[in-house]
């Protein structure tokens, strides 16, 4: 299977300390796969590099083939790649339908002297980027909620909208950053369904960072294990179960047995 991300030997550091330490990463398209790790391991800082937020210092960042690090954040999400974050980022005082309407930005054609003139062409790409919003808010699952503030939806339904706003770019990779932090073990359960069904209706490839090693284990086709900001581990979530690696220096030799039985955390 051919990868639509590859990272080549990346390198970011912030003064005297080595965030992402030689990281060499494949992503197969289509596929869902995780990325693993200690709090400080690198994880979000390998995010921040990949979508333009922060420059690599050494290494390459390929995307279908081609290569982005160092690019704008604005060129990256236009080439296909989005993201939700782990503290959520919504405009806190915009409805959900107007949080998506800025998801959609990368997308349209028309520019400011346009909106202000309301120009026929600004007035149908409005329309047809209204519709797309509505669509997604129904896809989401938050059908009649497109007028509520976004900071008054309970925490669940506000994790869903980040990502209906990621969705409204129309990437081909989508990054998820810790989608089930603070969650109850029901709405773990209905994002991590939610995950596959995006990967499977939309025909995406997802890339995550998540903690909940029940999430993990159960949707990944592939994890990738970062420690101090070197991979200490990659291959199947079996694999990684029984990697005595991960099991020392990520989780500790005491949650060995939980990791297997899937209840450690």
């Amino acid at each position: 299977m051919a990868s639509i991300l590859s990272t080549r030997n990346i390198i970011k550091t912030f003064g005297g300390l080595v965030a992402i330490n030689d990281f060499s990463l494949e992503i197969p398209e289509g596929s869902i796969s995780s990325v693993i790790g200690p709090n400080g391991a690198g994880k979000t800082t390998f995010f921040n590099c990949v979508t333009g937020f922060y420059k690599v210092d050494a290494g390459m960042i390929l995307f279908n083939g081609a290569p982005i690090q160092n690019q704008r954040t604005d060129i990256v999400t236009r080439l296909g790649i989005s993201r939700t974050y782990q503290n959520i980022r919504l405009f806190a005082n915009m409805s959900a339908i107007e949080n998506i309407l800025v998801g959609q930005h990368p997308r349209l054609k028309t520019f400011w002297g346009e909106a202000i003139w309301k120009s026929k062409r600004f007035q149908e790409e409005e329309a047809v980027a209204l519709e797309e919003a509505r669509r997604l808010i129904k896809f989401v699952g938050l059908q009649g909620l497109g007028d509520q503030v976004a900071r008054n939806l309970p925490y669940g339904a506000q994790r869903r909208l980040e990502i209906a706003r990621a969705l409204a770019s129309q990437p081909k990779l989508l990054l998820l950053d810790e989608p089930t932090a603070g969650m109850n073990p029901n709405e773990t359960g209905e994002m991590t369904h939610f995950i596959k069904h995006l990967r499977d209706e939309l025909g995406i490839t997802i890339l995550l960072i998540e903690h909940d090693m029940r999430v993990v284990m159960g949707i990944s086709d592939q994890v990738t294990v970062l420690d101090y900001g070197s991979k200490i581990a990659e291959g199947k979530p079996k694999d990684i179960q029984n990697n005595p690696r991960v099991i020392e220096a990520y989780l500790g030799r005491g949650a060995a047995s939980g990791l297997k039985s899937g209840k450690a955390k």
